[in-house]
């Protein structure tokens, strides 16, 4: 066999790796014991949206935006070759160029050849963000459903509390109180709901389990505004919590207490105003913590609704103003 003929050999033996390597749909990268780039796959320059000339030859460490250049992982990877170890999974979140924050997992083994003494390294690399997200939004549900039956629980007790048993025998004392925890259950699936709602009827289904005594509850008549199923069901869990807290600590915890509701379009029907005032209940004082209901509240009305919320513990009792831009709601037609 002459020069040229091993040569094309070796050509037809780089060029079956080479796409061998860019089957692969994950970016993979082929690192020397240096830890210098000697091959990258499609996936890769596609993936970072960069060339071979940024790539070959350079070390792993001054690629991109310096996005890899992570001591801990430096020393990780260092140990991959000499141990014949692998890193497996190796979380790497970070703001690449042209992708945005991104969470990436990383895992490196060490590729022998045995005809020489010589160690390469493949390093693979998986985009994971989304099923981060998904996650974080599981562990987010969860703990908004531990939060939930909480409350639902302590609004129960306090339900059945308030349901007066003088003059009433037990059959009219548990009629009447299976009645109040049907409608609170019936509020509690409409935060799940997929169809959509007006305004009004939110409100009222929310509230509907403390209105027993008319004087407790006061739904000031309003524009009919039609909620989307995302809204209605942001919008119902910031309800639900006021609602929930009012019955655990504020208004509608005592027997005199009062709330009142009320919403208005404005800006040229660009804005939407809700307004709960509280008044009649016990002693109000700002919260030296802020709890998982608070947060709930604020998260649900900022990035679920776009909007904002303000909540003014007042001497008088609670009072809290949402206001959602139009386009989340909007008004009836």
């Amino acid at each position: 066999m002459n020069m040229e003929d091993l040569y094309r050999l070796l050509r037809v033996g780089h060029v079956q790796l080479q796409g061998i390597v860019d089957t692969i749909a994950d970016p993979l990268l082929v690192l020397d014991q240096s830890l210098c780039v000697q091959a990258a796959s499609l996936s890769f320059f596609h993936t970072f949206n960069v060339d071979r000339y940024e790539t070959i030859g350079q070390p792993l460490y001054e690629l991109g935006n310096g996005q890899w250049d992570i001591p801990a992982l430096r020393r990780l990877l260092a140990e991959v070759i000499p141990k014949s170890s692998a890193l497996i999974n190796y979380e790497v979140e970070h703001d690449f160029p042209g992708l945005g924050r991104r969470t990436m997992l990383l895992t490196a083994r060490t590729l022998h050849h045995p005809d020489t003494a010589s160690h390469t390294m493949l390093l693979s690399i998986v985009d994971v963000t989304d099923r981060a997200h998904r996650d974080a939004a599981k562990d987010m549900l969860f703990k908004e459903l531990q939060h939930r039956m909480k409350n639902l629980l302590a609004v129960t007790r306090s339900l059945a509390r308030q349901t007066s048993t003088d003059g009433r025998s037990a059959v009219e004392f548990r009629d009447d109180f299976l009645g109040r925890f049907g409608a609170l259950v019936e509020a509690q699936d409409m935060a799940f709901t997929e169809q959509a709602s007006d305004l009004p009827a939110l409100i009222e289904r929310v509230l509907a389990p403390y209105a027993a005594d008319p004087e407790a509850v006061f739904i000031e008549p309003g524009a009919a505004v039609t909620l989307s199923p995302s809204t209605m069901m942001s919008l119902s869990l910031v309800l639900h919590e006021l609602a929930t807290n009012a019955a655990k600590y504020g208004a509608l915890s005592v027997s005199g207490g009062r709330v009142q509701v009320s919403w208005h379009l404005e800006d040229n029907n660009t804005q939407l105003r809700v307004n709960w005032v509280e008044s009649g209940g016990p002693a109000v004082a700002p919260p030296t913590t802020t709890g998982y209901g608070t947060k709930l509240i604020q998260a649900a009305t900022t990035y679920s609704l776009g909007g904002r919320v303000e909540q003014d513990y007042a001497a008088g009792g609670l009072e809290a103003e949402i206001v959602i831009p139009l386009g989340i709601a909007s008004p009836a037609s």
